[in-house]
């Protein structure tokens, strides 16, 4: 038996649960299909021990009901993943949103019928469901990356993935524990599970930039001021490239106005003000490469100052630009190698050789281990999509045409791919923001999207060609004008071998939102619109 629905949403995450809310409220039959156990998405899996949002939890947060802004009570600057777990719990019941959701359904095909004009969707356990419309909530960061190493098939101890990690606690007391990477998610769980093991070896290739959190216990009065006026807060958050913050502006004049001693004291407060800020404190940092020196130099005599050994603290030591990469936030992560139990491993200098069942080779020497955490990420922004076999128009694969590099428009629709959209897509702000503020633009706006459909008698929207590849190069000299494509990172896919190296999210939140809505009210010019056939009239 097919299931047959109006929208289908795959993903049940923080972006599939609004979408949920906004074509429910369109008037619309629903179905989520979402391959975890619960809904959550990054947060249903990623319970590794640290694990912590790097927004400011007051700012990630939904925005369409002024009741949930106001009831939900956040407890810290920064939520960890248990109360974001919570929240996300009181949303699906407060929405009744789980009587919609499909969990352990994991899709892995998805093919147009242009005859039917409808989506039939194929999940691993092969149940079908059929749907006019299909929204991809599939998230920026939730296809695991897992490292090839020979011989890690064979490795006897526990092997864990931080994007994956088991539902129960994992004790790593007494143990011999192995971390590869130092991205977001190794940051936040080398301390924690230094304090445990036995013995901690880190397995770094490219050392990150991690800034304090300083994350602490939220002040009351802060809370019920933003509460107080939530409608301006989120408006003048909307106003910022990134889509929050509005409270801390960038400073907008060069770093080269200020004396070394001035520079010095600005950047001391930005660090110890803790969180993102730090790439606040100039305006320059980053378009202007010598700027980006300063601060990126100011970060590396921290790391200097922090770690004891000089030899740990040279490896630790980043070189690129500091931006270029996500930033990392947490509190005492360099401090943790002054931890007589901790080993760093430069797998840049000594690359992996072998794994066998109880030891992981580098070219540095072999290291006996009881367990192999993977904080590797992720196939970012595109992965969750290429693993789903979606087919439009005469059996166009979504692998073929992004084969040279993702390409959208808007971030939302792709040509040759009817009545599909995509939430925090390539080509849109998504990572480069504040993710919820993306979310519910783009949710908002599918939303008032099908509405304008389905009262207008338009059977498909499909992006243009034309409209495609304006964008792609829009998105490319927004890119340009900054530092940010300037390093090897998951922005651009170089974390995964083979992945073509195109950067994929758009700068800009403002400018982006803003043509969405002239889109929306000018008709969607940039999509064709077909309509429903006229009846014959009758004789």
């Amino acid at each position: 038996m097919t299931d047959k629905f109006d929208v289908l949403i795959v993903g049940a995450g923080l972006a599939g649960m609004q979408m949920l809310h906004e074509v429910r409220k369109v008037g619309l039959t629903a179905q989520v299909l979402e391959a975890g156990g619960g809904a959550g998405g990054t947060w249903y899996w990623n319970r590794y021990p640290g694990a912590r949002c790097d927004v400011e939890s007051l700012e990630y947060s939904y925005q369409f009901s002024e009741e949930l802004q106001q009831g939900w009570e956040w407890t810290r600057r920064y939520a960890d993943q248990a109360e974001i777990m919570r929240y996300i719990g009181h949303v699906v019941e407060s929405f009744d949103l789980a009587r919609d959701i499909r969990f352990h359904a994991r899709v892995e095909a998805m093919t147009y019928d242009e005859a039917a004009v409808r989506w039939t969707v194929r999940t691993a356990t092969g149940d079908e469901f059929v749907a006019r419309f299909v929204v991809m909530a599939t998230g920026c960061l939730s296809e695991p990356n897992v490292p090839d190493i020979p011989g890690a098939e064979t490795f006897a101890g526990d092997v864990l993935h931080t994007g994956r990690w088991p539902q129960e606690p994992v004790d790593f007391t007494g143990k011999r524990v192995g971390v590869i990477g130092t991205g977001s998610s190794g940051v936040q769980a080398i301390p924690l599970i230094a304090q445990e093991a036995a013995e901690l070896v880190v397995f770094q290739r490219t050392p990150a930039y991690a800034l304090p959190a300083v994350d602490e216990p939220l002040d009351p009065e802060l809370q019920a001021a933003i509460k107080a006026d939530y409608a301006g807060f989120r408006a003048r958050n909307n106003e910022v490239p990134t889509a929050g913050l509005s409270r801390f502006p960038t400073n907008p004049n060069s770093v080269f106005l200020f004396s070394a001693t001035e520079r010095e004291a600005i950047l001391e407060h930005y660090w110890n003000r803790g969180g993102p800020l730090l790439l606040r404190a100039f305006g320059d940092l980053l378009v202007d490469s010598a700027a980006n020196e300063v601060v990126a130099e100011f970060v590396r005599a921290k790391i200097r100052q922090i770690v004891t050994d000089p030899e740990v603290a040279a490896k630790l030591i980043p070189t690129h630009v500091i931006g270029c990469k996500r930033i990392c936030l947490c509190d005492g992560y360099y401090e943790t190698y002054n931890r007589p139990n901790v080993r760093l491993v430069d797998i840049a200098l000594h690359p992996f050789e072998e794994i066998t069942p109880t030891t992981v080779r580098t070219g540095e020497g072999s290291h006996e281990l009881d367990v192999l955490v993977c904080a590797t990420g992720y196939d970012a922004i595109t992965g969750a999509l290429s693993r789903i076999d979606i087919r439009g128009h005469d059996g166009l694969s979504l692998r073929e045409a992004w084969s040279a590099g993702p390409r959208t428009y808007l971030g939302l629709g792709v040509p040759g791919f009817p009545n599909l959209f995509i939430m925090t897509g390539p080509g849109s702000p998504s990572v480069l923001t504040n993710v919820l503020v993306a979310i519910h633009q783009h949710a908002t706006w599918i939303g008032q999207c099908l509405k304008h459909l389905t009262n207008n008698g338009i059977r498909t929207m499909e992006a243009t060609p034309e409209a495609e590849q304006e964008w792609g190069q829009h998105v490319r000299d927004a890119a340009a004008q900054t530092l940010l494509s300037s390093c090897g990172s998951w922005y651009l896919g170089a974390n995964i071998p083979g992945k073509t190296q195109v950067f994929m999210p758009l700068v800009g939140f403002p400018d982006y939102a803003k043509k969405c809505a002239e889109i929306a009210a000018a008709g969607y010019p940039g999509f064709a619109l077909q309509h429903d056939p006229v009846p014959a009239t009758q004789s």
